[in-house]
């Protein structure tokens, strides 16, 4: 338990930074998740399941969903290391739902590295995937630690955020799929609310209040302010495809543009650009071509779309961090939790 135990002592006294956090400790972390992955009865299975998973999982990125976890059960006044499993389960979920999200958008790179369905094959990352579902409940059901109320209240938690994963990720896909170009912006607000937000954000976050004996009200304050910065962190996500750089975002480089992705700044554009039917024409060809999809880039900076997410994530979190700050108890957790707003909607910017 030495990772954890460093982890405890650098969430009760944390770098000045979200960013530093998380760069100081997402290996530990990593390795704490990897942890519960258990080994095959016959060494193919470790051959064709258990080692690529392992080795996917170790390529991990930052991070950030278990240590808000932790920090949120430390901001409440819990016992960080009773959160241990939780915290995993809601990483083995992040990477049961990238793992399978690749293969629907058919994606290349995952994090600068071939997405598993491309080195293993379709079937076998399915399966890879289904595993690191299966790891979600069944980590917190073996845990000793934590009482049976307890135990059924977070895995409620870790279903609901399931369902409502699958829900955001059926409107993402379905969108394309149908060629829909009537979403408004208040549609894409739902879907990534639900596709992202709550795995990204709010779950965590309560699950940790929950275990650490938060109050009703310090557990509803966190879910709402992981609903508000996690649907932050997914527009930034999406900005940084269209205005970052292939090497910052460590995937296929615009690639939700080839995908025909509504994204804010579509369907934003889509409602207030003179170029509507070239851009639609460009989200409907799978378009690879880096001259056209940057074309598709400046009808959306010429529309102001790209301002006008840029500006409602920062809005979403500069209200989300005053709501936080009087809601739950001072603390360096707090105080931790409310820079990862900054972080969010700032990350390579």
């Amino acid at each position: 338990m030495d990772n954890i135990n460093e982890i405890i002592a650098a969430v009760k006294e944390p770098p000045e930074s979200f960013e530093e956090y998380l760069s100081l400790y997402a290996d530990r972390v990593g390795d704490l998740v990897n942890s519960f992955i258990p080994k095959g009865s016959h060494p193919d299975m470790d051959r064709y399941l258990y080692d690529p998973l392992v080795a996917y999982s170790r390529n991990g990125g930052k991070r950030h969903r278990p240590l808000i976890c932790f920090a949120a059960c430390l901001a409440v006044g819990g016992d960080m290391e009773r959160a241990t499993s939780a915290a995993s389960a809601i990483e083995h979920f992040h990477t049961a739902a990238l793992i399978h999200d690749d293969i629907a958008d058919e994606a290349e790179l995952r994090r600068g590295e071939p997405c598993m369905h491309l080195t293993e094959g379709v079937g076998l990352a399915i399966n890879a995937g289904d595993l690191a579902l299966s790891l979600v409940n069944g980590t917190v059901v073996s845990d000793t630690g934590l009482d049976d109320a307890t135990k059924v209240r977070v895995i409620t938690e870790l279903i609901d955020m399931t369902r409502r994963t699958i829900e955001g990720q059926a409107l993402d896909i379905g969108w394309a799929r149908d060629s829909r170009y009537d979403i408004t912006p208040e549609d894409y607000l739902v879907m990534a609310t639900h596709k992202t937000a709550h795995y990204s954000g709010a779950v965590p976050l309560a699950i940790g209040a929950i275990i650490g004996g938060g109050t009703e009200a310090e557990i509803e304050a966190l879910r709402n302010y992981g609903l508000d910065t996690g649907l932050a962190f997914q527009i930034q996500d999406d900005l940084l495809n269209l205005i970052g750089s292939e090497e910052s975002t460590k995937k296929d480089f615009r690639n939700d543009i080839t995908e025909g992705k509504r994204t804010l700044m579509v369907v934003h554009a889509l409602q207030h650009s003179d170029e509507r039917d070239r851009l639609i024409e460009i989200l409907s060809s799978k378009e690879k071509d880096q001259r056209v999809l940057a074309d598709a880039v400046a009808i959306m900076e010429a529309s102001g779309s790209i301002d006008y997410a840029r500006s409602y994530a920062e809005n979403l979190t500069s209200i989300a961090k005053n709501r936080l700050i009087d809601m739950v108890r001072p603390s360096a957790s707090r105080d931790l939790l409310v820079s990862m707003a900054d972080w969010f909607v700032n990350r390579l910017k």
